[in-house]
């Protein structure tokens, strides 16, 4: 049985998921692929691993590093899995793009290559968003693209973080909408 439980964040209502033991989701509100890996049906439910991650959230956005990570269930695709240990190890308050990603799971595949699109499709679905800094990964060209949970909540994360924003920019059509 999954449960659920529910988090007020500065940047707005976030909803935990969790196995029993291990989080296995984190996104905020309404976002993109809200609650796909939830698996029906499910509880909410206080658990101590919603503590913990609550915790976790709470010395985030108080404007520190936590130094400790929640355990955590991937509940997606080896190359999913693949893309999140990559952001994982993207240190707090910087950046990688999609190509660096991709240059990496090329070289852990014995690939000549791997497409940047493909790992933006990887990025985008990170079913555990913030503690999985997905918000952290950048266009090649430093365009602020593809956050689940918006634009303007990508921007905030990366100030919140003091990440040098100097060279990023938020593409046209983000900028229309």
């Amino acid at each position: 049985m999954d449960y659920i439980s529910h988090y007020t964040s500065p940047l707005g209502d976030m909803t935990m998921a969790s196995d029993g033991e291990a989080l296995c989701g984190l996104w905020f509100d309404g976002g993109r692929y809200f609650g796909d890996v939830i698996v029906p049906p499910y509880e909410e439910k206080e658990l101590s691993i919603f503590d913990e991650t609550k915790h976790w959230l709470d010395v985030y956005f108080g404007g520190s590093c936590p130094d400790f990570t929640p355990q955590l269930a991937m509940r997606n695709s080896d190359f999913g899995q693949a893309v999140c240990s990559i952001m994982l190890a993207i240190p707090y308050g910087e950046t990688m793009t999609y190509g660096q990603i991709a240059e990496m799971i090329a070289e852990q595949r014995g690939l000549k290559r791997m497409s940047a699109q493909a790992i933006g499709g990887a990025v985008g679905r990170n079913p555990i968003s913030i503690i999985i800094p997905c918000h952290r990964v950048v266009g090649t060209s430093g365009s602020l693209t593809g956050y689940g949970g918006g634009l303007d909540r990508k921007v905030k994360l990366l100030e919140l973080e003091g990440a040098d924003m100097k060279d990023l920019f938020m593409p046209k059509e983000a900028k229309q909408h």
